[in-house]
């Protein structure tokens, strides 16, 4: 399969504008003192990146690439919890692809997002225990997660 030149420009383009913000939240989140962390950022973006960028290995890479090098660069998010974060996007990105075939945008991509958390929370559990389990409120990661995957189902539909 050959990409043409326009459409691999604007994927990199678009990856790098991602990861360069992914690595920008924490000095953003201290410099200005508010817990951006609890708004979900890194799935956001991973989702951005999936509507605009519409390539399954693509959104893989980015699930890998932002807590990654976020991690390395900036130390955020710190030790474990980077492994946690990965796993828990790259589900994302994966999922989506498979039910996208099956299942409208909007189902997909909550379907997504919850597998997504079940991972996070085992991994987290396993990984970083006895570290509490979940440290932001259930209601503010629904309401984010409404907000992302509603965003993500109108910007995905808009680019059909």
């Amino acid at each position: 399969m050959q990409v043409q030149t326009k459409s691999l420009a604007w994927l990199v383009a678009v990856d790098m504008t991602l990861v360069t913000v992914a690595c920008l939240i924490p000095a953003v989140s201290h410099l200005f003192a508010l817990p951006l962390y609890m708004l979900n950022p890194m799935l956001a973006l991973l989702l951005v990146g999936m509507a605009l960028g519409r390539d399954w290995r693509n959104a893989l890479l980015l699930a890998i690439l932002m807590p990654l090098l976020s991690s390395l660069l900036t130390g955020m998010p710190a030790g474990g919890k980077v492994v946690c974060m990965m796993a828990e996007l790259a589900v994302v990105a994966g999922l989506f692809h498979v039910l996208i075939n099956r299942w409208n945008a909007v189902l997909s991509v909550f379907a997504a997002i919850f597998a997504g958390k079940v991972v996070y929370y085992l991994l987290k559990a396993f990984v970083l225990a006895p570290v509490a389990l979940v440290g932001t409120e259930w209601w503010i990661q629904l309401c984010a997660v409404l907000l992302w995957g509603g965003l993500f189902a109108m910007i995905y539909k808009s680019r059909k």
